[in-house]
């Protein structure tokens, strides 16, 4: 799996880092999204995957491989 963020689309409500503390974090200035890891480890995918589902900007984008 790889993970991107659309940054300018982040309306900050934090629900990904939440759920996928080890993958998003949220800058301390804004709250907007900061992507940790772009290509998580399988544990985590499920999380990650919940995290695009329930994003309200639709900010994360994966890619399956």
């Amino acid at each position: 799996m790889r993970v991107e963020v659309d940054v300018p689309k982040c309306v900050a409500s934090g629900q990904c880092v939440l759920l996928a503390p080890d993958v998003f974090d949220q800058r301390d200035e804004d709250g907007m999204v900061v992507l940790l890891d772009e290509s998580p480890p399988a544990e985590l995918h499920g999380a990650v995957r919940e995290s695009a589902t329930v994003c309200p900007a639709a900010a994360i984008r994966l890619t399956e491989s």
